[in-house]
């Protein structure tokens, strides 16, 4: 069953509080009943994968200002059929933020968060199930801005407190404070 690996992966995830518990809870009910479940098309809601970006000292995160939403946001996006939503999360952050020196810090599960998408135009109201990773740059840290976004900043902690953003980022925002910083990247810079 393609959904397996990704159940496998959900099983094996710590919730850091009850919101996410309640997240994890129904993520993982959703993927074993819908088989589906990566497909856009699914009118009640998709699986999707993001990035928790982190810059090349891990001292920073790479945010952007989500152009439908208005807020600020962990890059990520569609599965759009693909199961393996580790590989989607390192594609939405490449082509959200313009950086291609992106690698997964480990292939655990950082989050996880069911949020509703409120309908616009034809699309009604639906549910993203969103599988957030923990992903470092390894070259340049320059982005550039996509259509997605208004705007993209590389945000420290501190900052992150302040914004106008989801308890779902504020939870990862906790995590990464909380949490050993991963060695630096010592790679050369592309």
């Amino acid at each position: 069953m393609h959904r397996q690996p990704l159940l496998e992966l959900l099983e094996r995830h710590a919730a850091f509080d009850a919101a996410e518990r309640a997240s994890l809870d129904r993520m993982i009910r959703f993927v074993r009943e819908t088989p589906g479940c990566f497909e856009r098309s699914n009118a009640v809601g998709h699986m999707t994968g993001a990035a928790w970006l982190l810059s090349r000292d891990g001292r920073r995160v790479l945010l952007h200002q989500h152009r439908k939403l208005g807020k600020w946001l962990q890059l990520g996006g569609h599965a759009d059929g693909d199961p393996d939503l580790l590989r989607v999360a390192m594609r939405e952050a490449r082509e959200e933020s313009g950086i291609q020196g992106i690698e997964a810090v480990h292939t655990a599960i950082f989050d996880v968060d069911v949020h509703e998408i409120p309908a616009r135009g034809d699309r009604p109201a639906h549910l993203h199930f969103d599988v957030r990773f923990l992903l470092r740059v390894t070259g340049s840290e320059a982005y550039q801005r996509s259509e997605e976004s208004f705007a993209l900043a590389w945000m420290t902690g501190e900052e992150i407190d302040v914004l106008d953003t989801d308890e779902s980022v504020r939870r990862m925002n906790r995590k990464w404070k909380s949490a050993p910083l991963p060695a630096p990247c010592t790679g050369p810079i592309a």
